[in-house]
């Protein structure tokens, strides 16, 4: 284990005991005043107080109220913005429930799902203009307001507390009432809208705070995730420290020179990126053996008890922004190398486990400290337990705590079998070592898990490209970090290997960018098969260990 700190002892941070999302906008408030907390404004440089912020909220929270007396689900959909936030935040502390759609997600599915949480109201981005015309053909009754036009329906929300509509301040969320439904995937493709309530949410957020250090952050991955949530759109009414938001992370380099955060929450996609970033600039400027002799400078410092990293590589951190010494890591597994790589840079990687039903986060690294290869320690808001280990340890993964969801939204069949009691079933293999770490070894799932943090159904996949009528058998998995397409193709077409991958070409196009198949095998065989029909996927899996053994 790494502590660059040469402290044995786990740090803690003490945050405020917050149980509701209103109760966590409002402590930045008292703490915060005047401090910058948001921005807006074409070129996000309009600074928003905490102040301003809660005010925005209530504002907009009191125009929701005016529209309906009871609780409603209320969807949202668009880019990263400090509007979407603004609005998510108000659905939630109006006691309202906020239900986060994926923008990229097809128009059908995202239909189905406004329709199943009983949608009235949705806000949305000018960029999903298309997708609303159809949602209003489908769905007449549906009330929608665009992002960009919040700050009227604020004005008229004010209007109403200044003629006495004290709705907002009366109305005041309980820890256990619902606050979020967010969409997951299901082991066939199909999405579970998740039920978080106010504690599960303000509680991950705690304690994610209670275990990483961090202060002001840029705000990159996509709001519709809910480790966007608990790693950096709550957090910063916690540090009451201020956030610049993305809307792309594909501008990821100039807004970390523009914004100069000192954390980041990424995926492993977004910190390998960085991380070969910066060996391709180093390599191209010619100063690969000034890095070898640094990092070898430095090394030799650091087991001294001595921390110089961020002056030897000072011009690798100017060209992120100067300030940026930590990444959240999460969503799915992260190459050891490039954590220690970093790490040895100067930039600190935490990595942490977690799942959308625990709000998400359930274990995780703290600041300075590391068994790399492990996801960190469980959050002071959860337990973990390994269920049937066996010889190595390594079992299923059970979850219970005040970060638990309340279960699945209208399927009470599939939140039954989710829980054994109080524990929930992760679906995830794993073990835990002598000092409490958790190590994440496979999924119990038959998903595909990408380095973006996205999750894939390999069945879904296959059954469109079944639909292509000369292939006969298709097996889709996950090969060198990239989703594979395994054919047997009809032998009586001669130009067959030529348009299968034409015709993966047009498939992708039709799929979300992380659907897309990354590579296209073709066998000469059947595949082997059990009695029932189904391809043995397990000697596929190991097909692929031989491969890489060689």
């Amino acid at each position: 284990m790494i502590d660059k700190n040469n402290n044995t002892e786990t740090p803690v941070y003490r945050i405020a005991p917050v149980r509701t999302i209103r109760e966590l906008v409002e402590h930045g408030k008292n703490k915060g005043g005047d401090k910058n907390c948001l921005y807006k404004g074409k070129n996000n440089d309009e600074p928003l107080s905490f102040d301003e912020v809660n005010e925005l909220i209530r504002d907009l929270g009191t125009f929701i109220l005016s529209l309906a007396k009871g609780q409603q689900n209320i969807a949202l959909i668009g880019e990263n913005s400090t509007e979407w936030i603004i609005s998510c935040l108000a659905i939630m502390c109006s006691d309202n429930v906020a239900v986060p759609l994926d923008k990229d997600l097809g128009d059908d599915e995202l239909i189905a799902m406004v329709r199943k949480c009983e949608c009235q109201l949705l806000f949305y981005s000018k960029d999903n203009e298309e997708f609303v015309t159809k949602l209003k053909d489908a769905e007449p009754s549906i009330r929608t307001f665009l992002l960009s036009n919040i700050y009227d329906l604020v004005n008229i929300g004010a209007d109403l507390i200044n003629e006495g509509f004290d709705v907002y301040e009366k109305k005041i969320p309980a820890p256990d009432d619902l606050a979020a439904i967010i969409f997951t995937s299901g082991t066939s493709g199909d999405k579970k809208g998740v039920m978080l309530t106010h504690e599960n949410l303000a509680s991950d957020a705690r304690f994610a705070c209670e275990s990483v250090m961090a202060s002001n952050t840029l705000i990159l991955l996509p709001l519709h995730h809910s480790f966007s949530w608990s790693a950096a759109m709550l957090p910063m009414f916690l540090y009451v420290v201020d956030a610049h938001v993305s809307p792309n992370m594909r501008r990821i380099l100039k807004d970390l020179q523009r914004f100069k955060p000192q954390n980041i929450s990424v995926v492993p996609m977004v910190a390998e990126m960085l991380y070969n970033g910066i060996l391709n600039n180093v390599r191209k400027t010619g100063k690969e053996n000034k890095l070898k002799l640094g990092l070898l400078f430095s090394r030799f410092l650091m087991k001294l008890g001595i921390d110089r990293r961020r002056a030897i590589f000072k011009e690798i951190h100017e060209n992120l922004g100067g300030k940026l010494e930590l990444l959240i890591c999460g969503g799915a597994p992260l190459d050891t190398d490039v954590q220690r790589g970093l790490y040895d840079l100067g930039i600190d990687v935490v990595c942490g486990y977690g799942i959308t039903e625990c709000a998400p986060i359930a274990a995780v690294e703290h600041n300075g400290q590391h068994k790399f290869g492990s996801v960190g320690l469980p959050m002071g808001c959860n337990e973990i337990k390994i269920v049937d280990p066996d010889e190595n340890g390594v079992g299923d993964i059970l979850i219970r705590g005040i970060n638990v969801m309340k279960g699945y939204y209208k399927d009470e069949e599939a939140t039954r079998e989710a829980f054994d009691g109080e524990w929930f079933k992760t679906g995830d293999y794993g073990r835990i070592d002598k000092d409490g770490y958790l190590f994440i070894v496979g999924r119990k799932k038959n998903l595909i898990v990408l380095s973006n943090g996205e999750n894939v159904s390999p069945e879904e996949l296959e059954q469109r490209l079944l639909k292509i009528d000369y292939v006969k058998e298709v097996a889709v998995y996950e090969s060198d970090r990239k989703i594979t397409a395994e054919f047997y193709l009809d032998e009586s077409v001669p130009d067959r290997e030529e348009r299968i991958n034409k015709d993966v070409e047009l498939f992708n196009r039709s799929v979300p960018v992380y659907k897309n198949i990354g590579k296209v095998k073709i066998r000469d065989i059947p595949f082997e098969k059990t009695t029932t029909m189904k391809i043995k996927k397990y000697l596929l899996n190991e097909g692929r260990k031989e491969e890489r053994q060689k």
